[in-house]
């Protein structure tokens, strides 16, 4: 075994089972009966229960047998490629599907994971989206590094909550290797995930390097898979995304440019954060504390 990121049984839970609360108090997960609506209150109140009746009814409609795809079937959603099991869209819904109750749902969001596992490229990648019935798998230009992230997220939430199916010990090879692609995605000394451009959700946007929405992803994925250096990864995290934090290094040359330094050492120019921008910024509070 490459990875010791299997549970336990008794370390797994089921839909109706109260949620662990990490050291914040939130809750990761809250089953229906933990909500002040209980199952039964969301049936007798209309509002609730017509909300819940159709967003089960968009999900079924936006479904195939290769899981959930990006839109509903319409000309338009086909010529902008909508019709596909994207990577990041799938493993996001899967969430929400696995966490309704509704075992249709829970069957589609299985499906889509599985897609994507058999797409998976040679490296461990996952797919930025699927066209299965063409057998062509789409790894946008340079990459996208959330859609393996959140599979991997989908994964453990999925074999948490939906009973007695599980879908990692099938997928074991698939897990591993998308986990060794991200460690190598990994630079080394600081534990934080590099990316290329324009290569997460955000994909028309020119962000790069050390990227928070990503890292936060990956600090997640080594608690959940209990990778090593995970606090390392939180620790590095807090110091080059709280940006007016004490980096904690003595040697300049491997400290980062927070917003702060960035404010009172970098001339302002038309392509870069001028300091009414930084200035007038609200910097993150707390950080990764999970």
């Amino acid at each position: 075994m490459l990875y010791p990121f299997e549970k336990t049984s008794a370390e797994r839970k089921s839909l109706t089972e109260p949620s662990s609360r990490p050291r914040n108090g939130a809750p990761r997960f809250i089953p229906p009966e933990r909500t002040s609506l209980s199952r039964k209150g969301w049936e007798q109140d209309p509002l609730i229960a017509e909300c819940y009746r159709r967003s089960v009814d968009l999900l079924l409609r936006n479904s195939s047998p290769h899981g959930i795809l990006a839109s509903a079937g319409s000309p338009k959603a086909k010529s902008r490629n909508y019709l596909s099991v994207f990577g990041r869209d799938a493993s996001i819904c899967a969430l929400g599907m696995v966490g309704s109750g509704d075992r249709r749902l829970a069957g589609i969001a299985r499906a889509g994971l599985a897609t994507l596992a058999r797409f998976q490229a040679g490296n461990g990648q996952i797919p930025n989206y699927v066209k299965p019935e063409r057998k062509e798998a789409n790894f946008w230009h340079f990459g996208c590094i959330d859609a393996t992230l959140w599979w991997l997220i989908a994964l453990k939430f999925h074999d948490r909550y939906a009973g007695d199916i599980r879908l990692i010990p099938a997928l074991r090879p698939q897990v591993e290797k998308a986990i060794t692609w991200l460690l190598c995605q990994e630079q080394p000394s600081r534990n934080l995930l590099v990316q290329n451009e324009a290569s997460d959700w955000a994909d028309i946007m020119p962000r790069s390097g050390h990227v928070l929405y990503s890292n936060a992803l990956w600090y997640r994925v080594k608690k959940l898979y209990r990778l090593p250096a995970a606090d390392r990864t939180k620790t590095r995290f807090n110091q080059t995304f709280f940006p007016f934090s004490f980096n904690g290094r003595e040697n300049g040359s491997d400290r980062f440019y927070t917003i702060d330094r960035i404010r009172k050492e970098v001339r302002p120019t038309s392509y870069y954060l001028d300091r009414g921008d930084v200035s007038s910024g609200v910097p993150l509070r707390d950080g990764l504390t999970v």
